[in-house]
């Protein structure tokens, strides 16, 4: 009997235990509803509002659209133009305003080219700049370079003034006296016995002795004749040309051979040009 009795009373808990976990689902669910009515009943009443808050847009909008009407039919009236015309004029105040975008955006485009044109220019004038930077300390360079070669010059005494004269013993000397600027310089090679024109002048070679290194030379100059007679290589011969006399200057250079002679004439800066120079 007491096994019969304990069955019954297991089955009997089970049951208990499934209606309430049911009645507590059922108790969940329905809370979940009442939330979820409460959701709804919100969102229904903010729907409402907002289709309120719509018709009420609509209706202002409506009546804007009437107070439009009814002043362009005055404007077209008191302007004595139809709705046609109107519109026709609404366009080209439109095309207008698009017109002056289209100028404005054209004028922003060529102010920023201007500005890019102006800013490349302004690069250009920098390294201008730079270029004449360096030109500058080039020309210092040089004259520097051509200051320190002229005081490397030989400087002999003239046979007429008794002051000395900075000579050039070679071509490339003469090149530096010539960078110097202040004497005309031409070169000339004389054969024994021939009469050349050098400058203004003529010069006619009548002697030479290679073993002293000695030349005579007659220079021929405003109808005059001047003999330098027995002078020595690279020696100053100082004679008065022109109509306003003034120093000229002719250096023997060297003798090529028993009969000729190379070397140079220097007049002064002011003195006149040759029409046709015959300086090699």
């Amino acid at each position: 009997m007491s096994e019969i009795d304990d069955t019954p009373r297991t089955y009997s808990g089970a049951l208990l235990a499934v209606i309430a976990v049911s009645l507590l689902a059922a108790i969940a669910g329905l809370i979940w509803c009442a939330v979820l009515n409460s959701h709804l009943g919100t969102t229904q009443t903010e729907l409402a509002d907002a289709k309120q808050q719509n018709n009420a847009l609509a209706a202002r909008l409506r009546e804007t659209d009437a107070r439009l009407r009814v002043t362009t039919d005055e404007l077209g009236k008191s302007l004595g133009l139809t709705q046609k015309q109107l519109d026709t004029r609404a366009q080209q105040i439109m095309r207008r305003e698009e017109a002056n975008e289209e100028a404005a955006k054209q004028l922003a485009s060529a102010q920023q080219q201007t500005a890019q044109q102006v800013t490349a220019v302004s690069s250009e004038v920098s390294n201008v700049k730079t270029d004449v930077g360096g030109v500058r300390t080039d020309l210092g360079k040089t004259q520097s370079d051509l200051a320190t070669a002229i005081s490397k010059l030989e400087s002999v005494r003239g046979d007429l003034t008794n002051t000395n004269s900075i000579i050039a013993r070679n071509h490339d000397e003469l090149v530096t006296l010539e960078h110097k600027g202040d004497r005309n310089y031409y070169e000339f090679t004389l054969n024994k016995g021939e009469k050349k024109a050098v400058g203004t002048v003529s010069l006619e070679l009548k002697k030479t002795d290679s073993k002293k290194n000695k030349v005579t030379l007659n220079i021929l100059s405003d109808d005059k004749t001047y003999e330098k007679k027995d002078r020595n290589v690279n020696e100053p011969m100082q004679f008065y040309s022109g109509k306003q006399p003034a120093l000229f200057e002719i250096v023997v250079n060297s003798i090529n051979n028993k009969n000729q002679i190379s070397g140079y004439l220097s007049t002064p800066k002011g003195a006149p040009a040759p029409v046709t120079a015959s300086a090699q």
